[in-house]
């Protein structure tokens, strides 16, 4: 079942991969139709921004994801001692090599890990969750982490943080430039035709970003109850994750957290509560996670 787990993750690389570079493609090809009547230039451009944040999420994914959320290293047990060992047990009962340890200095709880694969992996736990959870409660937080860590699901994150990364920039690009008058360079040559166009570039330009959130969402979901499964199967003791997810489902929202990844985390850290947030939501609803954990 694991190595199927890890298997099955693997071959979602390469589709998250193609999903996500169409997306960035069909965006750059709406910018360059908007601002240069030439599609061709914009999706040549979209192609080298998406390929220049595949490279340097690959090679720097822990700490392009550590500096985004203001999260600072750990390199001593001393530093530490309950977050580090805890990690480090964790990660002999997973199996996999100890990862790096980050602390991110806000009061509502919560953690992630993050990397490219297993060898070059870290954990983040907030302050917050540190001060409120048990020891018991921590082992089923840092259970469920390393199982994103042994599972694969890191890289999964990381390859579409990095291409939602890709596709914010050029959004951001696509309002900068409207707002400074860049779309006047359009001329007297439009037609209906060109109108048409226009339209659905728009259309693309606004809609390019629900679209990465919405794939985050397909990818996240089902990974986060995996994870759950898989952290009692390490810890063989669901009340410590049932109870750690309780005291975390009832806090306040992170202060920093970055949008980009918030998928990242055990937990929504915005604590989007209405429910037609929960459509886009990249987590399951904790009532639901008790729920199966509830059940093993």
């Amino acid at each position: 079942m694991l190595y199927d787990q890890i298997a099955m993750n693997k071959r979602r690389t390469g589709y998250v991969m193609f999903g996500f570079g169409v997306l960035v493609l069909a965006l750059g090809a709406a910018l360059g139709y908007l601002f240069w009547n030439n599609w061709i230039s914009g999706t040549v451009i979209a192609a080298v921004v998406a390929v220049v944040y595949m490279l340097i999420m690959i090679s720097q994914s822990t700490n392009v994801v550590m500096s985004m959320n203001h999260a600072r290293e750990i390199t001593d047990v001393s530093q530490a001692p309950q977050l580090w060992h805890l990690v480090e047990d964790m990660a002999l009962v997973a199996q996999v090599p100890m990862p790096r340890v980050f602390i991110i200095d806000d009061p509502s709880p919560n953690a992630f890990a993050t990397g490219n694969d297993p060898q070059h992996a870290a954990v983040a736990a907030t302050t917050g969750i540190l001060e409120r959870l048990n020891r018991e409660e921590m082992e089923g937080v840092i259970g469920h982490e390393m199982s994103h860590v042994r599972n694969y699901d890191i890289r999964l994150q990381t390859i579409a943080l990095a291409l939602s990364a890709a596709i914010s920039l050029l959004v951001n690009f696509a309002s900068n430039w409207f707002w400074w008058g860049g779309s006047r360079r359009r001329d007297d040559r439009d037609s209906g035709g060109n109108v048409i166009g226009i339209v659905i570039s728009i259309f693309l330009v606004i809609l390019a970003p629900l679209a990465a959130s919405i794939a985050q969402m397909a990818l996240s979901r089902n990974r986060e109850y995996l994870a759950d499964a898989a952290s009692v199967e390490l810890t063989r003791n669901p009340q410590g994750l049932i109870s750690a997810l309780r005291k975390i489902d009832d806090s306040e929202p992170m202060k920093e957290a970055d949008p980009n990844s918030a998928a990242l985390y055990i937990s929504d850290p915005f604590k989007h509560q209405k429910k037609f947030a929960e459509l886009f939501a990249t987590h399951p609803p904790i009532a639901d996670r008790i729920a199966r954990l509830e059940k093993m």
